[in-house]
């Protein structure tokens, strides 16, 4: 049985991809003290988070906040753009992809799964000239929407969400472009207006550094028509009453203040480091984790270089070796967390994080207990993957103070 009463020494190392370890200086600005969310104090704060997330998200349109989990935003984006018996087509990429295709079927929609055969698909990206060879046999444009996911946090692969746009614009087809970047903002670079995204869905438990609890969906002016001709039902999800409000920075309903406290600092963590500098950051850790894993000879889980995730990297085990018992033995041994298999994944690998709140450091302490704990749960590993690791930090490094000093 569990112990509550669970504090070992030292810091508990939170590694999976999401929820991501929350900074100290946004757990404090979750402190300040509750306002009235009616007052106006709270329609500055309202209108700071609603201008900063757009920076993120990187549009000039409308981004919705909600006070809901990622899964809330997925619901809204379909509920808010689409009708009772709609066809729409989703590709297959991970666990999360099949989790909003049966949101999709429970809401009355008819979704179509495209993917790769196997595990194949759960090892690879969207594939768009696939995307793009169905639309072009739909010539009734009864299909009204395609969804994908841009980071899947199941597998460690981040696909080309800007490809898959230009799939549906040469098949010269209609249909919605909705897209899942729930783990990727804040992370990977993401482009609402410029990738012609009309609903972009998120949450703020990955990339963003805070608790689970506010969802988003950004949306662009074809998915706010969209809405006007929609049927599915919805109430609290409604973009029109929120977007109405949310001109004079407040909400329909109670919202979230203390949660909106940590997006401000949050926002303002990122815009000070700056976007690209957080991306470069991401891809230089995750490049130091894949640089490990190759040195303990072990197989990372996508098995595309090019579309590799800096969010997280999954480490496949061998044949016959269970994945959770080893993630068992590294949470007991050295009190880390990391994520399990999911779905067809299940038992088979583990997802180390190196997201948000995270630094060479911290990454190279990940590693280390992770090949703590392979040697102790008996995983052949070829060598030690700790040196691969720091070589490359340590040439970013050096590459970084050469360019300031030039």
């Amino acid at each position: 049985m569990l112990k509550l009463d669970f504090h070992p020494a030292g810091r508990h190392f939170l590694q999976i991809p999401g929820p991501s370890p929350v900074p100290d200086r946004i757990l404090r600005a979750m402190s300040y003290p509750t306002i009235d969310h009616r007052g106006p104090e709270f329609g500055a704060l309202g209108l700071k988070v609603l201008e900063g997330i757009k920076k993120i998200f990187k549009t000039q349109q409308p981004v919705i906040i909600y006070p809901a989990s990622g899964t809330g935003a997925w619901e809204a984006a379909l509920s808010n753009t689409l009708s009772p018996g709609d066809h729409v087509l989703m590709f297959e990429t991970g666990h999360f992809a099949t989790l909003w295709k049966k949101m999709a079927e429970s809401l009355g929609l008819k979704p179509e799964f495209l993917g790769l055969p196997g595990i194949e698909g759960w090892r690879r990206g969207v594939q768009p000239q696939m995307i793009e060879a169905r639309l072009r046999e739909d010539t009734q444009h009864a299909i009204k929407a395609v969804c994908v996911v841009h980071n899947e946090t199941s597998t460690g692969v981040t696909s080309d969400i800007a490809a898959v746009r230009r799939a549906i614009d040469a098949a010269g087809h209609p249909a919605l472009l909705l897209v899942d970047t729930i783990s990727g903002l804040a992370c990977a670079d993401y482009r609402h207006d410029d990738w012609g995204v009309d609903v972009t869905v998120s949450g703020s438990q990955k990339g963003l550094m805070l608790p689970p609890g506010i969802s988003f969906n950004a949306v662009s002016p074809k998915a706010v028509a969209a809405s006007k001709q929609a049927r599915l039902p919805r109430s609290f999800w409604d973009w029109t009453e929120i977007n109405e409000m949310n001109k004079s920075g407040y909400w329909p309903y109670t919202p979230n203040t203390n949660l909106l406290y940590g997006l401000s600092e949050a926002l303002d963590m990122i815009l000070d480091e700056g976007l690209d500098n957080v991306f470069a950051r991401h891809e230089r850790l995750a490049e130091a984790s894949r640089r490990a894993v190759r040195a303990w000879g072990l197989e990372i889980q996508c098995a595309d270089p090019s579309v590799y995730s800096p969010v997280l990297t999954g480490v496949m085990m061998p044949e016959g070796i269970d994945a959770d018992a080893v993630r068992k033995t590294i949470y007991e041994r050295f009190d880390m967390s990391l994520g399990t298999g999911l779905g067809k994944m299940k038992g088979r690998m583990f997802r180390i994080g190196h997201l948000g709140d995270c630094n060479d450091l911290t990454l190279l302490a990940t590693l280390a207990g992770c090949e703590m704990g392979l040697k102790l749960a008996g995983v052949p590993i070829a060598a030690s993957g700790l040196p691969a690791a720091m070589e490359w930090l340590t040439s970013q490094a050096q590459g970084a103070a050469l360019k300031a000093a030039a």
